[in-house]
């Protein structure tokens, strides 16, 4: 027969506590299943390892297991551990005083500093009282392994007493945990809702889970599994199960650490890139584990957001953890875990690169705009750099590429800088007038395609001993101690010092015509065959933030430039005879307009494509007519 309740009231603040815990701490009540499936593990945990120590354990052949019942029409649900069970001083010090490091020091330290609560609230072990934010009542019914320590009941509601019993009937081994769920609780008394709360929270416990004699975590937690042990297959079969991806991952990266800090991890490379259009950017993050528990999902504070395609767990034995287990003290050692998993993914990249160049080179055509992104990482811009891949001119075709490394040893000698050119395509960039100077020496350029590869070369300024240049740069001094790859080729007779001078006044006349959309108008030391091209001054960066702010801002103006000439093309030698005849030419003023417009729009800089076809439409009705009268037709 039980002996009579006894009633013990909580001090005066237990009260103003429970009302925290339960309306200000937590935002998911939802996680009082994932608290007490924890709190019933842990008392396994305790079971085993008293029977490594050979103690005398009652009910020693009852299996080591959690048991899940709910009553849909009476809104009840009970969870049973067979663990190592409680007597009634436990019960009292565990969980009817709350705090073990007291209770007024708790809500004194809270009141004192709300902003450090999540600080404050992980040295107080009072995970079990998110039970009472669905709770009406809760019933403790719990049996120590020590044979001769009696069963003991605990009765609350959380308002602020408690009432405890010893009893005398036989009661098996473990705790048992009743919950009476209140009205706008009582969704959780069904069964799918029960189950999704496990699979999501609490499927990797390492005790087997039954609902209803059905047991649910049926999937193992694989990741602290030695890697010798675990299948392809495996490893296949467990990414699908966390990604919801049908293809097998492209790489599978399992880490062990167990100094300084122990901490297992599983992350995934998918084959596909599954951010189209920019839409799922923010659907990332490792899901973080202790001890097998779920504590949060998708957490965006292990990897950094260039690495946002890498899928995955972090599961952790020394994290410490707030009340609710849902947001991590700010320590060293989350710090720590974070970058070490950031140097383990960036490493074994590294390798990929460096070992499979092809399934490099694949991996980079759907990941690669992403970990350009880390630009900004400067922990881990050195392996970042060897990460980075792009087209250049040594390759034969716009699919090749190249690393920096690569770059390098493609370089001339003499030469200090790694050039870049952005271009919509190849083609393009073949034609483009800004890299003739650089065919001619030979100098290696890389091409990029995309214009956020030209801000990301811009701001990572140096790699190794060399900066990082634009060929549209106007300072060519830096190339002139590389001598030109074909010194005997054929260029135009030098000019005489009367046309010099009149070349010299046609700049003058060149930059008074375009007027202000120009900084000046000089002699081209870069172009060998091409009439002008545009070049910024000196070594500025504006180019690149200039095209990506023009993408959001289309009333931006354009950045000014340098107009180079090319004394030596045939149609400046024209412009200069037609110069010498009439400075005041209508003729060469609108031809100078022309190819300055022709030169914005190489450079995709040219705002008013109409006029400049209007023009060019008249240069045409012009050289028609002129053609028709020389024939005599």
């Amino acid at each position: 027969m039980p002996i009579t309740p006894v009633k013990h009231e909580f001090k005066a603040e237990i009260k103003q506590l429970l009302n925290i815990l339960v309306h200000s701490l937590y935002t998911s009540r939802e996680i009082f299943l994932r608290e007490l499936i924890s709190n019933a593990s842990d008392a396994l945990d305790k079971l085993r390892f008293e029977s490594t120590r050979n103690s005398e354990i009652f009910e020693k052949d009852s299996p080591l297991e959690i048991k899940i019942g709910f009553d849909p029409e009476n809104h009840t649900i009970t969870i049973t551990d067979s663990g190592i069970g409680m007597a009634d001083d436990e019960l009292i010090a565990n969980i009817g005083t709350i705090a073990k490091s007291g209770s007024i020091e708790f809500l004194q330290k809270l009141q004192e500093d709300k902003q450090e609560a999540n600080n404050i609230i992980g040295k107080f072990g009072v995970g079990f009282y998110s039970v009472f934010m669905v709770a009406k009542e809760v019933i403790i019914t719990s049996k120590s392994f020590n044979p001769s320590i009696p069963a003991v009941r605990w009765k609350s509601d959380g308002l602020g007493e408690y009432e405890l019993e010893q009893l005398s009937a036989e009661t098996p081994r473990g705790t048992k945990i009743e919950i009476f769920l209140k009205e706008d609780a009582q969704e959780f008394s069904t069964k799918f809702r029960i189950e999704d709360i496990i699979k999501r929270h609490s499927n990797f416990i390492s005790f087997p889970i039954y609902l209803e004699n059905e047991k649910i975590n049926t999937v193992a937690a694989i990741w602290r599994e030695p890697k010798s042990k675990i299948t392809k297959e495996q490893y296949a079969e467990f990414y699908k199960f966390l990604s919801y991806d049908n293809d097998e991952p492209a790489d599978t990266i399992h880490i062990s650490i167990d100094a300084p800090i122990q901490f297992n991890s599983l992350m995934f490379i998918p084959k596909k890139n599954s951010d189209f259009f920019g839409f799922n950017r923010e659907n990332y993050g490792l899901d973080l584990y202790v001890r097998r528990v779920l504590i949060q999902h998708k957490n965006k504070d292990l990897l950094p957001e260039y690495l946002n395609f890498v899928k995955g767990l972090v599961d952790s034995e020394d994290l410490p953890l707030n009340i609710s287990r849902e947001t991590l003290q700010e320590n060293v050692v989350f710090t720590k875990i974070a970058a070490s998993v950031t140097s383990q993914v960036l490493s074994h990249l590294i390798k990929k690169a460096k070992d499979e160049p092809e399934k490099y080179a694949e991996f980079w055509a759907e990941h690669g705009k992403m970990i350009k992104l880390g630009y900004g990482d400067y922990a881990n811009q050195d392996k970042l750099f060897q990460l980075l891949r792009f087209n250049s001119s040594f390759n034969e075709d716009e699919k090749s590429l190249s690393s920096l490394d690569e770059y390098i040893e493609k370089m001339q000698p003499g030469q200090k800088e790694i050039y870049y050119v952005y271009g919509t395509n190849r083609t393009a960039l073949a034609s483009n007038p800004l890299l003739e100077v650089f065919k001619k020496k030979n100098v290696p350029v890389f091409y990029v395609y995309d214009q956020i590869d030209e801000f990301v070369l811009s701001s990572l300024r140096k790699y190794k001993d060399y900066e990082f240049h634009s060929v549209d740069k106007s300072d060519l001094s830096k190339l002139d101690e590389i001598n030109s790859a074909d010194p005997g080729e054929t260029t135009a007779a030098p000019l005489s010092k009367e046309d010099q001078k009149y070349f010299e006044n046609l700049l003058i006349k060149i930059k008074d015509t375009i007027g202000d959309r120009v900084l000046n108008a000089i002699e081209s030391k870069r172009l060998t065959s091409s009439a002008v091209c545009l070049v910024q001054q000196g070594d500025g960066i504006m180019g690149p933030y200039q095209k990506m702010m023009r993408l959001t801002n289309k009333n931006m103006p354009v950045e000014k430039k340098i107009l180079e000439v090319n004394k030596d093309n045939k149609l400046i030698r024209n412009l200069i005879e037609l110069f010498k005849q009439d400075e005041n030419s209508e003729y060469v003023k609108n031809m100078v307009i022309q190819l300055f417009e022709i030169a914005q729009l190489t450079d995709g800089d040219l705002l008013d494509v109409h006029t400049l076809a209007k023009r060019l439409t008249g240069f045409f009705e012009e050289s028609t007519t002129l053609y028709i009268t020389k024939s005599g037709k």
